[in-house]
């Protein structure tokens, strides 16, 4: 049996932006007609990395996409092309999803063949000029552009994928040269537009600090010991830092611990406090479509809303048919089990207050938030096994029931005496 305690009058503080997302469902290179199932889920940002295409090609985002030709003047509105980006970007704004702009490339998964976009810039201080006429195109109207408040510039993506560049599918440079492209790229960025938030480097993560199979993998500790090094040099530069932003493929609880190390790190490298993102993670994403994959996911939502983490990316929402893009239904673009998951967790968003949900079996998640009117609650059992439910809500009566599951995608239900495993609960109550 889960105990469920529900205190609405102990308050946590507010429901976090954890409900983000990488790469929105684009359908071709034109057709943003599936951006409002992002409006509906509230999800109030869409991550740019990986939209370029496959192999790095494709139109959007990517620096040589909008730059095709280095040798070309940064301070020419014609060096840049922005046909495809734009409307990219205009969608989001008017689907109400800010764009969090990864300057870079997309990840080249056959770069053994052939490595095309992933090299160090020939000139670092150039390829920051580059990315200010970017930034300037988009938010204060340079080029014919446009004046969105787009706040997260990220210089690149997992330049630790590998200390073997010859193995590296994101960067084909060494670590040290990442940082130094960091440096010059993230000071010429701020001197021209302090308020944007500049950051990276979307790490691949902190794996061994949990996990006993990666504790004596030489790689996983060399991508550790990346993160000091950048946040050490970075410091030692003076250069901006707005936010630090890292991934996690695993389970839901090591999470919380990844987010707790990030925090120390940060702290003992002289950044406490700074924004951490989780901007890429996924739990079981070969599971897609199911109702696992669905619990999965709200768990995840309730560790990173109780973590030290300030904002998180699910990659990703893509319409396509890599197990990655693990909301949507590439064949009849509707949602996956998992896309439902996020709703539910948008009806605490709306709310935006978090208060006390706690339970007492481990693998049972518990998520709590209110507004003046009532309370959203949203359950997932990972436990393996189906438990029976003893609520305690401190005064608050259930007021509705709705139910994701291998048939329902929360639909509204009799309140029931137990809970499946990998089954999500979302309740009102008041």
């Amino acid at each position: 049996m889960a105990k469920i305690t529900i205190n609405a009058n102990k308050i946590i503080g507010p429901v976090k932006e954890v409900n983000a997302v990488g790469q929105p469902p684009i359908i071709g290179w034109s057709d943003s007609s599936m951006f409002h199932y992002l409006t509906e889920a509230g999800m109030p940002y869409a991550r740019l990395h990986d939209t370029g295409g496959g192999f790095g090609g494709g139109r959007f985002v990517d620096i040589h996409n909008i730059f095709p030709d280095f040798n070309a003047d940064p301070d020419d509105p014609e060096s840049y092309v922005f046909t495809f980006t734009d409307p990219l970007i205009t969608a989001l704004t008017e689907a109400k999803v800010e764009p969090y702009f990864r300057l870079g490339e997309t990840i080249e998964n056959e770069h053994w063949r052939r490595a095309f976009y992933i090299h160090p810039p020939k000139d670092f201080a150039k390829w920051g000029k580059i990315c200010t006429g970017i930034i300037r195109h988009y938010t204060q109207g340079w080029a014919n552009g446009f004046y969105y408040p787009i706040r997260y510039w990220e210089i690149w993506n997992e330049p630790d994928a590998n200390f073997d560049i010859e193995k590296n599918n994101m960067w084909k440079g060494t670590f040290q040269q990442y940082i130094d492209l960091y440096i010059t790229a993230s000071k010429i960025i701020k001197a021209e537009f302090p308020e944007v938030k500049v950051g990276g480097y979307a790490a691949i993560g902190f794996y061994p600090v949990v996990s006993d199979k990666e504790k004596t993998n030489e790689l996983a500790w060399w991508r550790i010991q990346c993160v000091d090094d950048f946040l050490t040099r970075v410091k030692e530069a003076n250069a901006p830092l707005d936010f630090f932003s890292w991934h996690s493929y695993g389970e839901a609880d090591p999470i919380f611990t990844y987010a707790e190390y990030c925090a120390d790190t940060l702290k003992r490298c002289g950044f406490e406090g700074l924004e951490q993102h989780l901007n890429e993670w996924n739990w079981e994403p070969h599971l897609r479509g199911t109702a696992t994959h669905a619990a999965n996911t709200a768990a995840v939502l309730t560790v990173l809303q109780k973590s030290k983490v300030d904002k998180a990316m699910f990659y990703d929402a893509r319409c396509g048919v890599s197990i990655f893009g693990s909301l949507f239904n590439p064949m009849t673009r509707e949602p996956l089990k998992g896309y439902w998951s996020f709703i539910a967790f948008n009806e605490l968003f709306r709310r935006g207050t978090q208060i006390c949900g706690e339970a007492d079996t481990e693998k049972f998640y518990v998520l709590a938030a209110k507004n003046e009117d009532d309370c959203a609650i949203m359950i997932s059992n990972k436990t393996g096994e189906k438990q029976n439910l003893d609520l305690d809500l401190n005064g608050l009566k259930i007021t509705s029931c709705r139910i994701l599951d291998n048939t329902h995608d929360l639909t509204p239900v009799c309140m029931p005496e137990s809970i499946p495993t990998d089954t999500v609960l979302l309740l009102t109550a008041k």
